[in-house]
């Protein structure tokens, strides 16, 4: 296979993954920030300045910004409060009463340790920098504000000399004193451990532009207006430097105290650029003007902090030519929108090496500051780097380290702090094969075996046909070796399609979408020659498509991570063997019809008799068991020729895509032998029904328990809260209604749950193992998991309380009373159109699995239902026969 093995084209959605995860992964040295407020004094600041720097009435403004709906949405789902921003404040308020240090320790996870300029107005109502200590993994450290240190100076030496009514030449030995002290100040700061760096706010006070005049100009211009500020000191209401000679001289001996130290390790200044409050003056407020400044001292390490925004790319080119520069990206996060951010990011990203970018939060005040911040950042960072990375812009490894480089290895470097990067993350990736190529990954799956004809690349539409594109071998291997990519044009339209090709009448030909197939699901089959992957598909530009199920059940899994949950999904495949005959005259449609059997029955051992039957079975489970798929058992269900194979439990994604792999492989092996395999819900309206049961268990909850109760009772009880909505993707067809009824074990027609209660929709089986059976073979798996995943995990993140009770029996033959006590009072939809009623009607529901694909799917659904209704009862049932 060597000869083949070259260049991989594009990344796989795997080590996109790998990206991801090292986004959402990585610890953060949040080099600016500011304190916290004491939780008295949280009142006495605007909670509307999370997403704001205005002030004053000024603020009120910011509640029709884009960067404010965004920080309502995301606080609401942290919060598990109502979508609106009076919701968000009550919900903060009800958490600094309840449980304030919970609350604190929630919003800043994530944060290794923080670097804290404490030199805000609100000094006195703020936490000392320590006291932080108690929600970050390693010590936070101090950041010193040079105006502050100044400005206490010069106001202590001004009380003096008015207190002692200095006149004349004494005013300058105030200024000396003043000089003297303040360089004392910095000299010994540098040898300050709990102190990192250095920060100015000259931006504010009197502009970047600082003069570059000969230090004996400066000096002498600097000791005249000190001296008319002390000699006026009584008259002068004095709280912050505003003279513009004192403050570039203040600036000037900091970066001279540092470059004249002898360390080799000289700590930064930090500039404040560009985006601020109206005190600033924006013409004033571009890093450009540093650059004769950052020529003076060219060992004095220098950040220029917020991306200069909007003077961004000024930022990006000052820190790409000067080595003592250095790139911060924070403070856009979350007061930008989320264009802006992305935007931001792929600007600073244009020119300037990302060795000198560094991020922060610039928290303050609020600890939903810092949450919001970090959600955003990595929000933005993993749209624009995987992006990249699909793209082919940059490689997925360099696209990880360049992430562990700004929020941690950089800081830790810049500010000598020595903190131990852990490396577990990358152990798990690369344990879990990351960081193979494409062709690697297909010549490790091909190894000591003859090369296969067809690579499939497999989609499963919204009505559930598996469909695939095949490509010879050849060919496909010729692309990786060429480096070209191995994803395919597909018609947008894909998923306006019903199982005739007729297209909904809303859908359009125009447009395409790439499939990129996932090699981490390569598998062999489902027949002799061919190898299998499932595809994702991606705009032009990489992006996903929010159509795509398998990208839809990916993100619910995304979110089921970021709130601590993790899950394994197991089916139960039920299927029906039936005979082929001859059209019946003036039918063109093929008949099936029932096998001719001795008492078929449920788990009986007779009809494994039968050699035909008893020869097609095993070699299903031999056949799947040399793809790697080992089947747990096997079984006669009720209705004549009707079988249960019973899969493993798998991760979601993987999960689905094995289900189908397998199906494809049962019916390829039961054509084979002469019969037809069906999934259809009711084939016959004499025997039992065919189902797709789920099984879903916890494979990691908050605590690190799988079995907590008041985990999947809350992730339960966001499913039965859904569960009308959801039945729109687990019974999406006519047919599955066919099937669904009381009394039958499926499922029944109530919304309840019932320990080992098989007539219940969802059977509590142990722990956090429950089953969900109403579902079928008609559904896509894909988005039938994302619907349950994602109602389960905001059930979790909202605390919903499982106000179902236990129901013992079939819950179609309780009383009034009975359902009053267990909560029972909402009937499943009947039909698919009360189906879709439910999703449409369930905006909850609809948000989470996107709006769009909501539109799309209801309105496809519509059209399929509308030509399955112009069929016959029996023609209808044969057409699905066919397909399914």
């Amino acid at each position: 296979m060597a000869s083949w093995v070259g260049m991989r084209a594009t990344a796989t959605p795997f080590q996109v993954d790998a990206v991801a995860r090292a986004i959402r992964s990585t610890p953060i040295i949040d080099h600016h920030a500011h304190p916290l407020l004491k939780l008295d004094a949280l009142s006495k600041q605007p909670l509307l300045a999370l997403t704001t720097e205005a002030n004053g009435e000024a603020i009120h403004s910011a509640t029709t910004s884009l960067p404010h709906l965004r920080a309502v949405r995301q606080l609401a789902a942290a919060l598990g409060c109502g979508y609106t921003w009076e919701s968000v404040v009550a919900a903060i308020e009800d958490k600094r009463l309840d449980c304030p240090e919970d609350w604190t320790a929630e919003c800043l996870s994530g944060i290794e340790t923080i670097l804290i300029d404490d030199g805000l107005d609100s000094e006195d109502d703020a936490n000392a920098y320590p006291w932080h200590d108690d929600y970050t993994r390693s010590r936070c450290k101090h950041i010193v504000r040079i105006e502050k240190v100044a400005a206490d100076i010069l106001r202590r030496i001004g009380r003096e000399c008015n207190e002692s009514a200095r006149t004349g030449d004494v005013f300058d030995d105030a200024f000396d004193e003043w000089t003297d002290e303040f360089d004392s100040y910095i000299v010994n700061a540098l040898d300050d451990t709990d102190l990192a760096g250095f920060k100015s706010v000259v931006c504010y006070r009197t502009g970047l532009d600082i003069t570059n005049e000969p230090s004996e100009v400066q000096e002498t211009r600097a000791r005249e207006d000190f001296k008319e500020i002390i000699a006026n000191f009584a008259l002068l209401d004095f709280k912050k430097l505003q003279t513009k000679s004192l403050n570039d001289l203040v600036v000037h001996r900091t970066a001279q105290i540092i470059q004249a130290s002898p360390s080799r390790h000289k700590k930064p200044i930090q500039f404040h650029t560009g985006l601020g409050d109206n005190d600033l003056a924006l013409a004033k407020s571009s890093p450009s003007h540093l650059q004769d400044f950052i020529r003076m001292y060219p060992t004095v390490p220098i950040v220029l902090l917020h991306a200069g925004y909007p003077f961004t790319r000024e930022t990006g080119y000052l820190a790409s030519v000067y080595e003592n520069v250095y790139a911060d990206i924070g403070e856009v996060f979350p007061c930008v929108s989320q264009d802006g951010q992305e935007r931001i990011l792929r600007e600073i990203l244009e020119l300037c090496p990302w060795s000198k970018i560094l991020w922060s939060t610039d928290g303050h005040w609020f600890p939903e500051t810092y949450l919001l911040a970090v959600t955003q950042m990595r929000e933005v960072f993993e749209t624009v780097l995987c992006d990249y990375v699909r793209k082919g812009h940059i490689g997925w490894r360099a696209a990880v380290d360049l992430v562990r480089d700004v929020l941690f290895k950089n800081a830790n470097k810049l500010y000598h702090l020595e903190l131990d990067f852990s490396e577990l993350e990358e152990e798990t990736i690369l344990a879990q094969g990351a960081y193979q190529s494409d062709a690697d990954v297909l010549r490790a799956f091909l190894k000591n075996q003859p090369a296969p004809d067809f690579v499939r690349i497999c989609w499963n539409d919204f009505t559930a046909s598996q469909r695939m594109r095949m490509v010879p071998f050849r060919k496909f291997t010729s692309l990786l070796n060429e480096g070209k990519p191995t994803d395919i044009g597909i018609t947008s339209a894909v998923f306006g399609l019903i199982q005739n090709d007729w297209m909904v009448p809303t859908a359009s030909a125009t447009g395409e979408y790439r499939l990129h197939p996932d090699f981490s699901s390569l598998k062999k089959g489902p027949i002799e020659g061919h190898i299998s992957m499932n595809g994702e598909f991606r705009q032009r530009s990489g992006a996903r498509v929010p159509l795509c199920p398998r990208s839809i059940l990916q993100r619910a899994v995304e979110f089921g991570a970021e709130n601590n949950l993790s899950f394994l999904i197991g089916f139960e495949i039920e299927f029906l063997l039936v005979e082929r005959a001859e059209p019946k005259p003036g039918n063109t449609t093929r008949y099936y019809s029932t096998l001719t059997t001795d008492g078929h029955a449920w788990s009986v051992s007779r009809y494994f008799a039968n050699p035909k039957i008893s020869a097609l079975l095993r070699d299903m489970v031999s056949t799947l068991e040399d793809m790697g798929i080992y089947v747990e058992q096997l079984h006669a269900e009720s209705a004549t020729g009707q079988f249960e194979l019973i899969l493993p439990p798998y991760p979601p994604v993987q999960a689905a895509d094995t289900l189908l792999h397998t199906r494809d492989v049962m019916s390829a092996l039961a054509t084979a032998a002469g019969f037809k395999l069906t999934l259809h819900p009711k084939p016959f309206a004499h025997a039992c029904g065919t189902a797709s049961h789920m099984h879903m268990s916890l494979s990691s909850s908050p605590g690190g328990s799988d079995d907590k109760p008041e985990t999947y009772h809350a992730l339960y009880a966001g499913i039965l809260k859904h569960l009308r909505a959801i039945l729109a993707f687990t019974y999406a067809n006519p047919a599955s209604y066919e099937r669904s009824s009381d009394g039958t074990w499926s499922g029944g027609r109530w919304v309840t749950w019932g320990t080992q209660n098989r007539e219940a929709a969802l059977r509590k089986i142990e722990g956090s193992h429950w089953e969900l059976k109403c579902m079928d073979g008609l559904a896509n798996p894909y988005l039938a998991i994302a619907a349950v995943l994602n109602a389960g995990v905001k059930g979790v993140v909202d605390r919903e309380v499982l106000v179902w009770g236990d129901c013992e029996m079939d819950p179609a033959k309780l009383t009034a009373n009975d359902r009053k006590e267990l909560g029972v009072s909402q009937m499943l939809p009947g039909s698919v159109e009360e189906g879709l009623a439910a999703l449409r009607e369930d905006g909850e529901l609809s948000e989470l699995m996107g709006p769009e694909l909501v539109e799309k799917y209801v309105a496809l659904k519509e059209f399929e239902v509308k030509v399955l209704g112009e069929m016959g009862e029996e023609e209808r049932r044969q057409w699905l026969m066919e397909r399914y």
